[in-house]
């Protein structure tokens, strides 16, 4: 006997497809996560938070050591004034954040916008809570939004919108003037915003991250949701926080109380420690990350794949045009892995339809060995394909 909700979901796709790689022995650059980039001095503060304690419950918000310091990272960085004490939380992580989000705010029946291609767990959560997630779809070449598909969505039933800037699995980065559109399209309908900012660390080539958080009108209907997974590299650690208006936050935190109620102090403390760390961290982990995204791309290229801009996250998005005659992006990602070693994702699996089958994302925030060894093994691959179809 399931639920079924998640009884019927299956295994995430990156959970699959990290299977086949470790069965394979491929290089495995499907899953999100990096390699190579954990700042030492935070994974030291964790330790000796370990080793000094405490190690029983904090409080259900988190400790004010970390709710202050996401405070103060807001206002160093996007010039935000936050109350710590009323609008700020730290979950096990930036999904459970997502979960507190849809629990605490959604009743049955209401409908959830939900911009497609989109992390895979944001529909069933909104299904969990009793809602009905509605897709608008950015579709390829230029992931452009259409506000008039936004507004053909809009029903009596709309309560709120997620919106994931900087975005996966595409590396889109909203920009001012589209943040204003949506700002105006949620004031237009007395929305709410879910905003998955988790890679609000990780924009290159000189672009800055945007919130809607930060306009004026929205401040009060915006729950803005980081991961110190993403901003320190150390995903397993499962620390996320939530910056909202106290209105907000409220029913948010009674959901939390009542799904994982706190987080394993000692990582606080580490990440507390990690947030205030200078700039020229975060500029540092910046520029590491687009001197790996720019090897990987030059390299899929290379290869013979279509890759656009990436101005963002840890991904890129590839179009595999006629490397793909049957155009199955699932069954190509298997073959890649099993024919050039090269573990990918298909983008149909984040689509609610299954049915955009044109592009394969692949994370660059690996090792400068691990991707220069997978460019050396689709160029390889690439070339034996070319061989054959000469023949």
């Amino acid at each position: 006997m399931a639920n079924s909700i998640f009884g019927a979901a299956g295994t995430t796709i990156f959970e699959a497809m990290s299977r086949l790689a470790a069965e394979t022995g491929s290089i495995n650059l499907g899953q999100g996560f990096p390699e190579g980039l954990e700042p030492r001095e935070v994974i030291e503060a964790a330790a000796r938070a370990m080793r000094e304690g405490p190690h029983q419950y904090p409080s259900m918000m988190g400790t004010p050591a970390l709710r202050q310091a996401v405070a103060a990272n807001a206002k160093r960085n996007l010039g935000l004034d936050v109350d710590w004490e009323r609008e700020v939380m730290v979950t096990s992580g930036a999904t459970e954040a997502l979960a507190d989000a849809f629990f605490g705010l959604l009743d049955t029946g209401d409908e959830v916008i939900v911009l497609e291609p989109a992390y895979d767990s944001y529909a069933p959560i909104v299904r969990r809570a009793g809602a009905v997630p509605v897709a608008v779809r950015l579709t390829p070449p230029d992931w452009s939004l259409s506000l008039d598909q936004l507004n053909a969505a809009v029903t009596p039933r709309t309560r709120a919108i997620v919106i994931n800037t900087p975005m996966n699995p595409i590396g889109k980065v909203f920009s001012a003037a589209e943040l204003r559109s949506l700002a105006d399209f949620v004031l237009a309908h007395d929305l709410v915003v879910i905003a998955d900012e988790v890679y609000e660390h990780l924009v290159f080539d000189g672009r800055r991250h945007r919130t809607l958080f930060a306009i004026p009108e929205m401040r009060e209907r915006v729950v803005r949701i980081g991961s110190a997974g993403k901003t320190f590299s150390v995903t397993g650690w499962k620390v996320g926080y939530i910056t909202a208006d106290a209105k907000l936050l409220g029913p948010i935190a009674r959901a939390h109380q009542y799904i994982t109620f706190t987080t394993p102090p000692a990582l606080q403390a580490a990440v507390a420690f990690g947030l205030a760390l200078p700039d020229s961290y975060f500029d540092g982990l910046r520029a590491d990350l687009g001197r790996r995204r720019d090897l990987l791309l030059a390299g899929l290229r290379g290869a013979g794949f279509e890759v656009g801009d990436v101005a963002g996250t840890y991904f890129a998005v590839a179009a595999v045009g006629d490397l793909d005659p049957d155009r199955d992006d699932l069954a190509f990602c298997r073959r890649l892995t099993h024919e050039a070693g090269v573990t990918a994702v298909p983008i149909s699996s984040f689509y609610g339809a299954r049915d955009v089958k044109s592009h394969i994302r692949f994370c660059f925030a690996k090792t400068t060995d691990t991707l220069e060894e997978a460019v050396r093994r689709l160029t390889s691959w690439r070339g034996g394909v070319a061989l054959k179809a000469a023949s």
